[in-house]
């Protein structure tokens, strides 16, 4: 049986909740409170990109926000092509700002759903995914994207993801649920719990680190590594051969 998603926030809902979010998107140390080991996973995704790629050329940023990631990677290769894709323009619009002020390469912005992103093949050195895959909803959706993801890869090329991720078994959903409802209440109480858990429930449609990477390795990935995985997150990725 297909699983209904008709209840779940429509890119414009989407679109509008990060709309109005930007200043706290563009403060690492607010914009990813609720991602539990944010700074490290980011350290860990890039710094595996620059390990892959020491001179790397072209970089996408999927769901870029206000450009944190690739903020970072510029910090250990610089002067990348940077293509950011996001479906809000203000996110865009202060990414663009941000990067350009970090590059000499070209900065190219693109507003649309992940879904609909016609790339060029075998073009990217690097391609960034951070809390952003969670919002693909049925099975075409994630393998579309990771068929397009592995297709614009050079051979050699890199993907990695940051990622809220859900677990197979449903004892142990429950179990990392919890963790992450009382990690959430540690930062703002019961109140802020629910609020971050109604909208994940609203807007997210995650899927378990196992998929994932028999998703990546389906699509062409023979090259399939796990970053960190601490609770409800996770941070992977795959090497293009």
């Amino acid at each position: 049986m297909e699983t209904d998603y008709s209840h779940k926030a429509t890119n414009d809902e989407i679109r509008a909740r990060f709309d109005n979010d930007v200043d706290r998107f563009s403060n690492l140390d607010t914009g990813q409170a609720t991602t539990i080991d944010a700074p490290l996973t980011m350290e860990l995704c890039t710094e595996a990109a620059k390990y892959i790629n020491p001179n790397a050329k072209n970089l996408l940023d999927i769901g870029c926000g206000a450009g944190n990631y690739t903020l970072r990677m510029l910090s250990k290769i610089s002067n990348l092509n940077c293509t950011l894709n996001d479906l809000s323009m203000p996110m865009l619009s202060k990414a663009q700002e941000r990067v350009s002020s970090q590059t000499l390469g070209q900065v190219t912005i693109i507003q649309d759903d992940m879904r609909n992103l016609d790339l060029p093949d075998n073009h990217f050195d690097i391609i960034l995914a951070a809390a952003t895959l969670h919002h693909l909803r049925d099975d075409n959706d994630w393998e579309a994207v990771f068929t397009k993801i592995y297709k614009t890869l050079k051979p050699g090329g890199c993907i990695w993801i940051s990622d809220l991720i859900t677990h197979d078994s449903l004892p142990l959903n429950k179990l990392f649920h919890d963790k992450y409802a009382a990690y959430l209440e540690t930062l703002g109480g019961a109140e802020y719990r629910r609020k971050v858990l109604d909208y994940i429930a609203h807007e997210d449609t995650p899927r378990s680190v196992n998929y994932q990477t028999n998703l990546l390795k389906k699509v062409g990935f023979t090259n399939v590594e796990i970053l960190h995985k601490n609770s409800y997150f996770a941070a992977f990725g795959g090497v293009k051969n």
